[in-house]
């Protein structure tokens, strides 16, 4: 037994409060190495036989640990348990295959004896089980299909707002970085029986606040709605008719960064380091300049921290009292007089923590049940400890999809290790918060990804809603939109009908309707692999009573099955290339058509 592979951390994503009372128990060990892993807990303080030291022993109880999940090195064992005094003290007792039995305590590790076990050496604890201290999020957003809209291509709803130069609206258009099209919130208003149609329950902004750009990610003013957009009234308007719809409203908070053309960073350049506002900044040396070059997006030798090398978006300094005080006032206030549900934040993984502990906080202490996005392209823990953010934009988890799935840059098997590796990162209720996006704002279509194959979109579509964590759909791809990275992906939405894809409507639609249906399940329970075939293109996994095959392969696969729930490109019983079944089964089997018997399982 490989006894350096076994790991577990108390207080973490190992040991974690997922219920009030009830404890969730993880074990790290290496692949395919160990039989067995028996969990003892029990009350730190509860003994027997006091009455005589020598035979006194630990009142525990054993519990056998489920293997859940694997990677391509290591598997994980879980177990959940509670005790009545809401405090546990819990060791490992561990089999390898090779027949080798260990002890794992808190003190480290030790051949099997008894009495570590009777006299709970050096045991883990959970010291008290704190409600407060528990990891929680909002449960409507497990019951949520989000829909993210860049305001400015959506919908013109008012062309009295047009911006000077204003371009027609033409979805056939690639549009440059600095095209305006002039769409704004009443376009959104206008629309919002689309997406009651859809089936969508959120919508997710990017930025409305004024700005210089037509995405609004360089804020000029956080306390204003952008007058191409609307105003405050406007937007009120439209959070009550959305939550009329069952809709909730998230927005997008650009604390990181703030625009060139914000009065703080122009009185900056105008009284350089005698500015009131110069430490709002991180400026390294005076004056605040930098080189231009021929992309507008991109300078040399800014003597001030930017967002990426971008001389337009100067770096907030959030551990000043008086930024940190003003962007306090920011959350506050769009919670408080607009009624908004969430907050998406960008680049949140270059703000510091303390900052963000507050801003939880504030949050919390303006709406109860409010949800916290924050944008991390990679491992999050440090933020989903619970006094920071709800969830992340789950790149990660999605990258690993479109990797095995679209572009095959890796194997059905390493695409399902990177996926457990992603679910084993966080906690339960952590995973059913995280924000499930295929594409957006920056990043290709994910039709364009597919290079135009409709099918193979439905296919990776399906199985992403079928993953834990809650979905989001960029807008325009229910019409089959398309686009390269941004900011060709920012096309103007097609409204008439003979831009629509009216057939890829009809599927998110049932799509969004089965995620619906079986949302309890979908965020519930765990997922288990049942095959994974590179060879044959094969994924078979189940999620509760939910069974879901998805077939890249060039050959059909091979099913039986009692009730189908949701499927594309299935043929009696094969599926073929590009097709998947969702479906319930007594009779369970699945296998390609040749060579059967190396799936028939």
């Amino acid at each position: 037994m490989n006894k350096a592979a076994i790991y577990h951390r108390p207080e973490s994503e190992f040991a974690y409060l997922y219920a009030k009372n009830l404890m969730h128990v993880r074990l790290q060990t290496q692949k395919s190495d160990v039989e067995k892993v028996e969990l003892f807990y029990g009350d730190p303080y509860s003994w027997e036989g006091l009455d005589n030291p020598k035979t006194q022993y630990w009142a525990s109880q054993k519990v056998e640990m489920k293997k859940y999940l694997s990677t391509n090195i290591s598997d994980y064992f879980e177990a959940e348990i509670t005790v009545a005094t809401k405090r546990v003290d819990y060791l490992f007792v561990i089999t390898g295959l090779d027949g080798e039995k260990v002890v794992y305590t808190d003190q480290g590790m030790f051949d099997y004896d008894e009495s570590l076990v009777t006299k709970k050496y050096g045991a883990f604890r959970l010291p008290y089980f704190h409600e407060s201290d528990r990891f929680k999020a909002p449960e409507w957003v497990k019951e949520t299909v989000w829909y993210q809209i860049f305001p400015e291509r959506f919908a013109n709803g008012d062309k009295s707002n047009d911006p000077e130069g204003t371009k027609a609206w033409n979805p056939q258009d690639v549009p440059d970085r600095q095209d305006f099209y002039g769409g704004d919130l009443q376009g959104v208003i206008d629309h919002l029986e689309h997406l009651t149609e859809l089936g969508v329950n959120g919508i997710y902004f990017t930025p409305i606040f004024q700005a210089f750009s037509n995405h609004k990610y360089d804020t000029e003013n956080y306390m204003e709605i952008d007058k191409q957009f609307g105003d405050k009234e406007l937007f009120k308007t439209l959070v009550k008719e959305a939550h009329a719809r069952g809709i909730k409203v998230m927005l997008d908070a650009v604390f990181n960064h703030i625009g060139d053309t914000s009065a703080q960073w122009q009185d900056v350049l105008k009284n350089q380091e005698k500015s009131k506002f110069a430490d709002w900044f991180h400026v390294n040396s005076w004056p605040a300049t930098y080189t231009p070059t021929d992309d507008f997006e991109n300078a040399e030798n800014a003597t001030y921290d930017t967002f990426a090398f971008t001389p337009h978006m100067p770096k907030l300094n959030t551990a000043n009292p008086e930024v940190e005080a003003y962007l306090l006032k920011v959350a506050d206030y769009w919670i408080s007089e607009f009624d908004i549900d969430a907050w998406r934040l960008d680049v949140a993984d270059e703000v510091d923590h303390t900052f963000w502990k507050k801003f939880r906080t504030t949050c919390d202490a303006a709406k109860d049940d409010f949800y916290i996005l924050g944008e991390v392209w990679h491992s999050a823990q440090p933020w989903l400890v619970g006094d920071e953010f709800s969830a992340v934009m789950n790149y990660a988890y999605t990258d690993a999809i479109k990797d095995g799935l679209i572009t095959k840059k890796i194997s059905l098997e390493q695409m399902v290790s990177n996926i457990n590796t992603q679910l084993t990162l966080y906690r339960k209720q952590v995973n059913q918060m995280m924000f499930n996006v295929l594409d957006s704002h920056d990043t290709p279509r994910i039709l364009t990804v597919a290079k135009n194959n409709k099918n193979l979109m439905k296919l990776v579509e399906t199985f992403t809603f079928m993953q834990p964590g809650v979905p989001c759909i960029y807008y325009g791809d229910e019409y089959a939109v398309t686009g390269g990275m941004d900011p060709e992906c920012r096309k103007v939405m097609p409204w008439e009908e003979k831009d629509q894809d009216l057939e890829m409507f009809d599927f998110f639609k049932n799509l969004i309707a089965l995620r619906k249906q079986y949302q309890g399940i979908l965020s519930d329970s765990e997922v288990e692999w049942k095959i994974v075939d590179s060879e044959n293109g094969i994924v078979k996994f189940e999620r509760g009573s939910l069974k879901a095959i998805f077939n890249i392969g060039e050959k059909p696969a091979y099913f039986s099955a009692d009730e189908v729930v949701f499927s594309n490109l299935v043929d009696q019983n094969n599926i073929l290339q590009y097709g998947f079944l969702i479906y319930k089964t007594k009779i369970d089997s699945v296998s390609s058509m040749q060579p059967r018997e190396s799936l028939n399982r």
